[in-house]
């Protein structure tokens, strides 16, 4: 065990010095060390006990513990390269996209990435780098409707339908995967790569197509100021944006063929919402009014003058879809379940039911196409090809008819 021996100097000062053998054995090498208070030699000997009758890790003889040499403090990251800056300049310059679609997606990141991302850096390599599983978490957080670590406390949130989330993270890919191709790159790889997304539910279908019964009873609880607008968008098929849009000017109620025509549609941006083109080339359509079409929109159209909106709201100027909601649809759909709807639509399944009812009186995709102003077939099909089996008794009766025809030339 270490000792202490006590001695003094030719001039009287104390001096103390601590003495044991290496390891602790009677063969070890004398060892000691010198001290000018006995508090501090006390200190010393009980450290070389602890380490076993040798000297202290880190201790230099003759000088004490050696300080630490000052780590060296990692480069700073820039700003511009935390995730919601640099998301932000990603989108700022994309090419091909339109106004509202640049506008949402800052919405996007900001609603559905930021309160997971918001300390993090593109950059790879670092202690804050966004990885693989802070990107799985946050997908587990959306399908499960968890919020996120940078969420006010109590914030609520829904589960994400699948398709949302993938959506989501197509959009993340984007970003990150531009950190990767910069010309002077700001990490090796992209951690969405591996990420195992949601698949649909193919179970389920959240389109809802009203019978013209269950319609009624919608329309039987609106206000008296909601069931034009409600109405001319169920047999018209036009999406909100572009009903809300409609003005004076863009009616014809004249003539041999009754018409209206879609010029414009509500639109958002960074500045909220403005009136633009419609969605595609093919939304700029015109419609055939029916004569009790043409009553609706004679009473829409009185009184205005022909930059007017054809529906407004109770303050004036177009109705906007969320106070048409709130104020009006939502009421409405509450009193339709008390007197027996089991549907609950939304107002875009307006468009659905329309499109259903023109299929089950057998008119062809080509023309709902059209009157719907999709750009392709191929997305008329999709998303109302299921209803044809309504034609089933139609197709067979004209293969019986072709069969018949062939077994009479035979």
């Amino acid at each position: 065990m270490a000792s202490i021996r006590h001695r003094q100097t030719a001039s009287g000062e104390d001096r103390y010095r601590v003495l044991w053998r290496e390891g602790g054995t009677r063969n070890g090498k004398g060892q000691g060390e010198d001290f000018y208070d006995r508090t501090s030699a006390e200190r010393f000997r009980d450290l070389v006990n602890g380490h076993g009758q040798q000297w202290p890790t880190g201790w230099v003889k003759g000088v004490g513990f050696a300080a630490p040499e000052p780590e060296e403090e990692a480069p700073a990251i820039p700003a511009e390269h935390m995730f919601r800056p640099f998301a932000r300049h990603y989108i700022e310059h994309l090419t091909g996209i339109s106004d509202q679609t640049r506008s949402n997606y800052y919405k996007f990141v900001d609603s559905h990435m930021v309160p997971w991302f918001r300390d993090l850096t593109v950059q790879g390599d670092t202690e804050v780098s966004i990885g693989r599983d802070h990107i799985s978490q946050w997908v587990n957080d959306l399908s499960k409707g968890r919020s996120g670590p940078h969420h006010d406390t109590g914030v609520k949130r829904r589960k994400y339908a699948a398709k949302t989330v993938r959506n989501q993270h197509g959009l993340l890919f984007g970003i990150l995967q531009s950190a990767v191709d910069a010309d002077k790159p700001l990490r090796a790889s992209n951690p969405c790569i591996h990420t195992r997304l949601p698949e649909d539910d193919h179970t389920a279908d959240d389109k809802v197509f009203l019978e013209r019964e269950e319609y009624a009873i919608i329309r039987r609880h609106l206000a008296a100021d909601a069931v034009d607008l409600v109405h001319a968008k169920v047999t018209t098929g036009l999406r909100w944006g572009e009903i809300a849009a409609l003005q004076v000017r863009d009616i014809v109620l004249v003539g041999e063929r009754p018409r209206l025509s879609v010029q414009r549609a509500w639109k958002r941006g960074d500045h909220g919402k403005f009136l633009g083109p419609p969605k595609t080339k093919k939304s700029r359509r015109t419609i055939i009014l029916s004569p009790e079409q043409v009553r609706l929109f004679r009473r829409a159209c009185a009184g205005k003058k022909t930059t007017d909106f054809l529906f407004t709201a109770p303050e004036g100027g177009a109705w906007d879809s969320g106070g048409f909601w709130n104020q009006r649809w939502a009421p409405a759909l509450k009193a339709a379940a008390d007197d027996g709807l089991t549907k609950r639509p939304r107002l875009h399944d307006l468009r659905h039911t329309h499109a259903s009812w023109l299929i089950a009186r057998k008119v062809p995709l080509p023309a709902i196409q059209a009157r719907l102003g999709h750009e392709s077939i191929t997305t008329t099909v999709d998303r109302y090809g299921h209803l044809l089996a309504v034609l089933d008794e139609e197709i067979i009766a004209a293969v019986e008819w072709s069969m018949e025809e062939h077994s009479l030339a035979a």
